[in-house]
């Protein structure tokens, strides 16, 4: 992932010091030892694999460098605006279970009704429209219908709740309808599965009413696929956000990857690429780690 991601950067047209001391930024022409004495001084006149085998050893150590416009750590950056993309990416899980579970679990046990069709119909929906083309479209109307009009500075939970909630409620939202879809559309297909299952046979032959079966014995084991897919997309949300918190203007990791992606700023994109992938790593191997927790039939020897 990092060999990836570094080369890749190199390959692209256009580096920092191009964007930095282009006539579009609003700055004078560098002479060529000028140039020459900037990219010395960024690290950019060395070879490419010595460039890599820098930033390796800083990774070690634990510094993720410095920002190429504004010479500031990005770890200041990564601790001031991680906690609103976690944030969002949390509470859209949170509502796409609200939103999809149960709308999985009625279509399953409705099936081939019309509120089966109904919500297959509204699930194949949100599935295909992109999450960002729906926040561009929430923002149009809460700004020319209602006039309303987010906060865009960074507001965190703990220190003014109500300013945070107006801030990161919209992204959520948005992305948690996208979620929920593929959720219920999950919990539907494993609830259906789950039910041709002989233990939940042998349940109705004791005489067990359907509703316990549903609780007891069907919606766990069903459970393992849905928390799976949330576990990832809760993973990717982390740095996948990047089109909807752009659309809000939240001052987000997604909107801070956009914006060094369009200043060239390589250790920003670099850092950043690297953290989402170790997130997405991680909580997939939580959640395989649980899977015994939450199935007695699964054991890790």
């Amino acid at each position: 992932m990092t060999v990836l991601i570094f080369f890749v950067m190199r390959i692209l047209p256009g580096d920092p010091l191009s964007v930095i001391v282009s006539e579009d930024a609003g700055t004078y022409v560098l002479t060529d030892e000028e140039l020459a004495a900037v990219r010395a001084d960024l690290g950019l006149d060395k070879a490419l694999y010595l460039q890599y085998a820098d930033w390796m050893i800083a990774i070690g150590k634990g510094d993720l460098g410095h920002s190429f416009w504004n010479n500031k750590p990005i770890s200041h950056l990564i601790k001031r605006r991680g906690p609103i993309s976690a944030q969002i990416a949390l509470m859209s899980v949170i509502i796409s279970w609200i939103v999809g579970l149960p709308v999985g679990i009625l279509g399953a046990v409705k099936r081939n009704t019309w509120w089966d069709h109904s919500t297959r119909f509204f699930v194949t929906l949100f599935m295909a429209i992109p999450a960002f083309w729906v926040g561009l479209m929430a923002v149009l109307i809460t700004v020319l219908v209602w006039m309303y009009r987010p906060p865009l500075t960074i507001h965190y939970l703990w220190t003014d709740p109500w300013l945070n909630f107006q801030m990161t409620i919209g992204p959520s939202i948005v992305m948690g309808l996208g979620l929920g879809a593929a959720i219920a559309r999950m919990a539907r297909s494993s609830i259906l599965e789950t039910y041709r299952e002989d233990y939940v046979r042998t349940a109705r032959a004791k005489g067990l009413e359907e509703g316990p079966i549903i609780w007891r014995h069907v919606i766990r084991n069903a459970l393992l696929p849905v928390i799976t897919i949330s576990a990832l997309q809760m993973a990717s949300l982390l740095g996948g956000s990047v089109a909807v918190e752009r659309a809000f203007a939240v001052p987000g990791l997604g909107l801070s990857l956009v914006q060094a992606i369009t200043e060239r700023d390589w250790m920003i994109i670099q850092n950043l690429v690297l953290i989402f992938g170790v997130t997405f790593v991680t909580i997939n191997l939580v959640v395989d780690l649980i899977y015994g927790w939450i199935d007695p039939r699964i054991r890790y020897g």
